[in-house]
């Protein structure tokens, strides 16, 4: 038996909705900063409220008696991370916060986002909007941030997200050991399809994870610090 019609269902209409504003807002806020940085200090903080504003009151909601949940309801998903970590980049453009803001939200939120582990009701309900709200404005501020306010990752930044990263696994796989729960799905795969699913069974599809995803990033990372040397390297 299927899900309720009003049931979220993986590339359905309301999916198909979702990649389209991922892949429109994202050159929106990129192409805008980058003709207007004249206005980049008051967009860039009005953008870090707007992630703020709509993400701190669903964490609050989710620690409400009626909604708590040790497994769901704890900040601890690399998600819950990522707008923090976006948010303190699109307030101060601190290099660190800003290499968490792009290597998560270029690579692990859109994966998240085109195999998501979502079992809720479709729209406008709250776990839908909390869902993929919060993916959509981590990949619009890396987007904006890098293209638009004119960021750019470094070797440094790489090695610092790739060390927090490899830590939350580590601490995420201690919690859920204790917690009996799932945090990140270092414990265990999603139900639903997703790319983990090619990368063989617990606990080895963890290792094949970090080295494609560091691979990944690498491959990020490399073109930006090729320009900058070029840059440097130009004769006065």
């Amino acid at each position: 038996m299927g899900p309720p019609a009003d049931h979220f269902v993986p590339y359905g209409p309301s999916h198909w909705v979702l990649i389209v504003l991922l892949v429109g807002g994202s050159v929106v806020v990129a192409v805008f900063g980058h003709r207007h940085r004249d206005v980049e200090p008051g967009f860039r903080r009005g953008f870090a409220g707007v992630v703020l504003a709509f993400n701190v009151p669903l964490l609050v909601y989710r620690q409400l008696p009626a909604q708590w949940d040790i497994a769901e309801s704890l900040p601890l998903h690399l998600c819950d991370l990522a707008w923090m970590a976006a948010a303190v980049a699109l307030w101060t453009r601190h290099p660190l916060a800003y290499a968490l803001t792009f290597y998560w939200g270029l690579t692990l939120t859109p994966q998240a986002m085109i195999t998501p582990a979502l079992d809720a009701p479709d729209f406008p309900h709250v776990d839908f909007v909390e869902f993929w709200g919060q993916h959509l404005v981590v990949v619009w501020a890396a987007a904006y941030l890098t293209w638009g306010a004119g960021l750019r990752p470094t070797w440094r930044e790489y090695w610092f997200a790739a060390a927090v990263t490899c830590t939350w696994v580590v601490a995420m796989l201690a919690f859920n050991a204790w917690a009996g729960t799932n945090y990140g799905f270092v414990s265990g795969k999603p139900e639903n399809p997703s790319l983990l699913d090619l990368l063989g069974g617990w606990p080895w599809y963890l290792f094949a994870e970090v080295a494609l995803g560091l691979a990944a990033w690498a491959l990020l990372t490399w073109p930006w610090t090729r320009v900058r040397a070029q840059g440097m390297a130009k004769p006065c």
